[in-house]
């Protein structure tokens, strides 16, 4: 993508775009990108800036995210009630933009401080978890998280970030095969074998579909990572379970809490990519310099996951150009045609994304948001695409299949291997992705000054202050590393990252 150009007003992101987004908002009249407007223009949202015939495509980024279903003259408003999502061909061209990788020498490649386990994975966390097996004991790992939040109980175990329980609405009323309990038990493998979780308890109630015996086959554990397992029905009944669940921790958190932080490469890093609540803003400035930071990131040898399938659909050809391999590009054109057949088959449509808010925001069409949300990727090669909560193996800029709901994104990112998750909103969304930290980037400043005790770093600058996309990209990457190293988010202070962990349900429920 080009370098955009802006004025006061408007923000043109090619010279080939037949509309400019509205820095701010245009009174009618106004003179925006060399025409005046014809009503009052909302910020963030579009002007045309030259006339485009009913069924042209409307063009941004010099890709088309839409087109018109009725004459557009110059200076009219550009939005739902002149645009719409047509299917059309992309040139999927793979490799096309495949490049050499200029990788920092390892001798001067960037490091932060880590907590390595004994098998060698490094951690940015030290958490003990209770994961569940079902729902019905979602209750119990609650109230056992709960005791560890009472003052005291944890102030001899200064390593030691926390107790954390993570549930969810499914594990039975479902089949004991198929694709609906093969991707729970991914996404609870994922967890327990992560590497920011020192320790933990597998809760179940008993009876249910999902066992703990068959959640559990094939985990990948240290064996010196200490694990219990236990159902309320074998312990008695809830009280003694939660008594039962506490002790059970309490065993392990000696153990937590014998861990210093050290020196690693960042090589070991995994950083989640992700977004929500998005604006038109979200393509200019907050996605485009974590794109900024990841091409850092790879450089030095580590690793970025994107997600969110939903929200690359009409930009995935961009992505297939950078794949290294046609077998890598075949992977996310599958991926996208499950979707089409997917939504198709639930009576949607791929373009019931973007949101209400969304679109509130200046974002008309799925194929407009897709643009700016690729922008997190960066621009180096696509060296891996995954399935939802599959591991993450490859290094540099890889891809999972995860919806766009943000939640259950992110948990899956978190299942693959992310020990630090990166979120952009232009409207203020607030998430925590535990035991991973999340680090929340604002587009704009307007909502970054009145949400300043959520937003984490304020990527508007590059509009209301004139910063550089790349700037912004390295104090982000150092953001990245000093959160690696422990430095706390607003989302962490605040305790968000339990009730997000939101497992993708898939099939029947019965």
């Amino acid at each position: 993508m080009t370098a955009p150009s802006t004025d006061d007003l408007g923000v043109r992101l090619h010279a080939a775009d037949n509309v400019v987004v509205a820095a701010r908002e245009i009174p009618e009249g106004t003179v925006v990108g060399g025409v005046p407007a014809r009503r009052a223009i909302p910020r963030g949202h579009k002007v045309a800036v030259a006339g485009i015939a009913e069924g042209e495509p409307v063009r941004k980024y010099n890709q088309i995210i839409g087109f018109a279903t009725v004459p557009i003259a110059p200076g009219d408003h550009v939005h739902t009630h002149n645009v719409e999502f047509r299917a059309f061909e992309r040139d999927y061209a793979v490799g096309a933009d495949v490049t050499e990788t200029r990788f920092v020498p390892e001798a001067e490649r960037a490091t932060f401080q880590g907590i390595v386990r004994p098998d060698g994975k490094v951690a940015t966390r030290n958490y003990l978890g209770i994961l569940t097996s079902v729902n019905c004991s979602a209750t119990a790992a609650k109230m056992i998280a709960d005791q560890f939040r009472r003052p005291g109980l944890l102030d001899e175990f200064p390593n030691v970030d926390g107790v954390v329980a993570l549930t969810h609405g499914t594990g039975c009323g479902m089949a004991d095969d198929g694709e609906g309990i093969a991707v729970l038990r991914r996404t609870l493998a994922g967890y327990a074998e992560h590497p920011n979780f020192a320790g933990f308890l597998m809760l179940g109630l008993g009876c249910e579909v999902n066992q703990i015996r068959g959640v559990s086959e094939g985990w990948r554990l240290d064996p010196s990572r200490p694990v219990a397992t236990m159902t309320i029905q074998e312990q008695g009944g809830t009280v003694a379970t939660v008594r039962a669940g506490v002790e059970a921790l309490k065993a392990m958190l000696p153990q937590a809490n014998e861990v210093s932080r050290q020196t690693v490469p960042v090589s070991e890093l995994v950083l989640g990519l992700n977004c929500g609540g998005s604006d038109a803003y979200s393509g200019i400035t907050a996605n485009p310099a974590l794109g900024a930071a990841v091409d850092i990131l790879v450089r030095h040898g580590g690793t970025a996951v994107l997600g969110e399938t939903p929200e690359i659909y009409g930009a995935e050809h961009l992505l297939t150009r950078r794949a290294v391999s046609p077998e890598i590009a075949e992977k996310l054109v599958e991926r996208i045609k499950w979707w089409e057949e997917y939504t198709a088959k639930n009576n949607g449509s791929m373009d019931n994304n973007p949101s209400p808010g969304n679109k509130a925001g200046g974002l008309t069409t799925i194929l407009e948001k897709s643009l700016g949300a690729v922008a997190k990727g960066g621009t180096t090669n696509l060296t891996g695409v995954y399935k939802y909560a599959e591991r993450v193996t490859a290094k540099g800029f890889t891809f999972m299949d995860t919806p766009g709901y943000d939640p259950v994104s992110v948990t899956g990112i978190v299942a693959g291997g992310a020990t630090v998750m990166c979120f952009t909103t232009g409207r203020g969304s607030v998430l925590g992705t535990k035991p991973t930290p999340s680090i929340k980037l604002a587009t704009n400043t307007e909502m970054y000054e009145r949400m300043s005790g959520d937003m984490d770093v304020n990527c508007g600058v590059i509009l209301s202050e004139g910063e550089s996309v790349q700037a912004v990209g390295e104090r982000l990457f150092q953001f990245i590393l000093d959160t690696a190293s422990g430095r706390k988010t607003f989302s962490e202070e605040l305790g968000f990252g339990q009730e997000e962990f939101v497992p993708w349900q898939l099939g029947a429920v019965m």
